[in-house]
């Protein structure tokens, strides 16, 4: 290998470590933000595990893969999960406080109403049922 390639390679891994400390730290920040906004949910009971889904009616990945996923996580946990589900485009505000770009967003909250984790865009099953693993 010649110095020029090994220099490359150096600046790419560089590039995609800053890139991954800047996604993590944005989600630390919108995880931050949200903890200070949960008081606004009227709808979040304490004591068990909630998914807050941000959507959209004109959202397709909404219709056809993010909802049909929760709908499954909601059918495996029964009432050990609540699930609450916001129109962004009826509650704009609501959206922006929580630091919702676009839809899908979810977010796993705690037993405790802190919210844990945030999914920009679809989130599978799989990684839902995870997340919820791994709170409490």
């Amino acid at each position: 290998m010649d110095m020029e390639l090994i220099t490359r390679l150096a600046a790419a891994i560089g590039i995609l470590g800053a890139g991954i400390l800047a996604y993590w730290l944005a989600n630390r920040l919108v995880l931050a933000r949200a903890a200070l906004r949960v008081d606004r949910l009227g709808d979040i009971q304490p004591g068990r595990p909630t998914l807050l889904y941000f959507t959209t009616p004109t959202c397709a990945p909404c219709k056809t893969v993010q909802r049909p996923a929760i709908q499954r996580l909601a059918e495996q946990l029964g009432d050990r999960l609540q699930v609450v589900e916001i129109d962004a485009s009826a509650n704009p505000e609501l959206a922006g406080q929580w630091g919702v770009l676009s839809v899908p967003t979810t977010f796993i909250l705690d037993s405790h109403g802190k919210p844990r984790h945030v999914n920009h865009g679809v989130a599978p099953v799989e990684k839902l049922f995870k997340q919820l693993e791994n709170i409490n």
